[in-house]
């Protein structure tokens, strides 16, 4: 079906399973397909050049528009906070309130940096910021074929949406919800558009009032794209789901991680920075039976 399956990156755990999904998503065709996915370290890269690549919240943070002061206590919100995220022992529960305490706090700090949206478009460009291998023919594929690309970010509105636009794939399929800045008419940023998003809450409770996905309903096979746990509830809006493919990225922490991701996505995608193997299974699934 899908040469880059054979990708030594890919693990999958019910080969049979998987095979059965895809051949449905391209036997009930496009007009039936939507996908959802993660941005930072799913769309964007991991890895580039041996360093980490920022996140949509790391270009900010660490920009030229931040002072020495705010970078040193944005640092140790992530110091303190990030262990949290990622602590295997902890439940959702216990850590909900705990990012939205995080993600609050640095929010205020970046409103206190008084930034001025016309400086985003050149901190964006100054950063190294990069979309994985294959991102061009994955937005046009999804474009070309009218298949809406709904992308559910914990991080910076602003920021992602200026990293598509540069990379000139930005099209009008293309609908993002994440957390957006709000500026005065002089610019300045002053806060950030209610409802926070974080890691763990993507999910309908950030999505009531929106009506994206009612819009949508006739979509019921849908393509999940993301790199942690707290993604896969991204569909959990879809009215009805007829089919799902779960693909997760497993970017770091490998060995460690591998069960879990295992045991949740359909395909799980290690250490790989390119979107080769959505790109086949999409050309599969657009191809004409």
């Amino acid at each position: 079906q899908v040469p880059e399956l054979e990708k030594a990156t890919v693990r999958i755990q019910q080969p049979e399973r998987v095979r059965g999904i895809i051949q449905a998503l391209r036997e009930q065709g496009v007009a039936k397909l939507q996908v959802i996915s993660d941005f930072d370290m799913t769309l964007s890269r991991f890895g580039c050049n041996g360093r980490r690549c920022p996140t949509s919240h790391n270009i900010l943070d660490t920009s030229r528009v931040i002072s020495e002061d705010g970078k040193k206590k944005l640092k140790d919100l992530l110091h303190y906070y990030y262990p949290i995220e990622i602590d295997p022992n902890r439940t959702l529960e216990e850590k909900r309130p705990l990012m939205v305490e995080w993600w609050t706090k640095a929010h205020e700090l970046l409103v206190q940096q008084k930034i001025h949206k016309g400086d985003i478009a050149q901190i964006v460009r100054e950063s190294e910021a990069m979309l994985r291998d294959g991102f061009k023919e994955f937005f046009d594929q999804l474009h070309k074929n009218n298949i809406p690309l709904f992308i559910f970010s914990a991080g910076i509105g602003d920021i992602l949406e200026e990293i598509i636009r540069q990379a000139n794939v930005f099209y009008s399929n293309v609908n993002v919800v994440s957390n957006y800045m709000d500026f005065n008419d002089d610019g300045v940023l002053t806060h950030f558009r209610a409802p926070l998003i974080h890691t763990y809450n993507k999910n309908n409770t950030v999505l009531q009032g929106t009506g994206y996905f009612q819009q949508l309903s006739t979509r019921t096979n849908i393509i999940l794209l993301g790199d942690s746990m707290g993604d896969l509830t991204m569909a959990d809006g879809v009215p009805s789901v007829e089919n799902i493919l779960k693909i997760g990225f497993l970017n770091d922490k490998v060995e460690e991680r591998r069960g879990k991701y295992l045991d949740s996505y359909d395909i799980v995608l290690e250490s790989d920075e390119t979107l080769d193997v959505v790109n086949g299974i999409l050309q599969y699934i657009l191809t004409e039976t």
